[in-house]
């Protein structure tokens, strides 16, 4: 595992057994891009609560998060969990907003970056809206997975094709707990700073919509979601939901222990 290079000070804080980074968006662009610049294996988790209880049911699912080199709250409660637990000023930071935000770094020092996952439609339109949006942005591949397990031969294929192109980072967008999955298999094998995502790839190429910012501000961005596609989403967000909450009440408690510094 490469050595930590994150900003001396940071702190890993236990939000209902996951490890969150108590960090700010400057903090962690600036360390994104030093790993990108130095072209680390590294992995960038954005950690909502469907991924907490992910991680409280799923072992390797907690693993993948605990070994990332960083965990961003994404989602208004861990960030709100993270102020109650001293970190006063803690921002939201979610999947598309991080991307948006590097995507701009990134095309003006022209990093070099890979698009893996999603539907090739879904690829193809993001494509065209970064470069339209970042005109200096360097794309340098895009790969759309199959829906089934890759093969050994495959995967290195996929492997080298994303470390041949030369990509600093490769943004994941296959959604929780897929990309956490795929990046800590992958973490020392593709040298780049790997990013999961989730939605925003259908965010920023337009195949679903966001909620509208009052709503992502006050923690209603999921009731947006749900609206947008409750079949597939309203048994997620109905455990995770009411998961959270008893397992919040119960930290208040007991409250957890910060559990490293970076």
């Amino acid at each position: 595992m490469p050595e930590s290079t994150f900003p001396l000070g940071n702190t890993r804080e236990a939000v209902l057994g996951a490890a969150i980074n108590a960090v700010s968006y400057a903090e962690a662009v600036d360390c994104i891009f030093r790993w990108a610049q130095r072209q680390e294996s590294r992995t960038v988790c954005v950690c909502g609560v469907h991924s907490v209880i992910t991680a409280l049911r799923n072992l390797s699912h907690s693993d993948a998060i605990r070994f990332a080199d960083l965990v961003t709250p994404d989602g208004c409660p861990i960030a709100w969990m993270l102020r109650r637990k001293g970190h006063g000023d803690q921002e939201r930071m979610c999947g598309p907003d991080l991307m948006w935000t590097c995507c701009r770094r990134a095309s003006e020092l022209g990093t070099k970056m890979f698009l893996y996952g999603g539907a090739p439609a879904t690829l193809g339109r993001l494509e065209q809206r970064l470069r339209r949006e970042f005109p200096g942005i360097n794309i340098v591949g895009t790969y759309s997975p199959p829906f089934r397990r890759l093969t050994a031969e495959e995967d290195a294929a996929v492997v080298d094709m994303i470390n041949d192109s030369g990509a600093r980072i490769v943004w994941v967008g296959l959604g929780c707990p897929k990309q956490e999955a795929w990046m800590h298999a992958h973490r020392g094998r593709v040298t780049a700073v790997m990013l999961g995502v989730g939605a925003a790839f259908d965010f920023h190429s337009g195949v679903a919509r966001r909620a509208p910012l009052w709503m992502q501000r006050n923690g209603l961005e999921w009731l947006h979601r749900l609206s947008q596609d409750p079949r597939r989403l309203a048994m997620r967000y109905l455990m995770a939901n009411s998961m959270f909450v008893v397992a919040g009440l119960l930290d208040s408690l007991f409250p957890q222990h910060q559990v490293d510094d970076r």
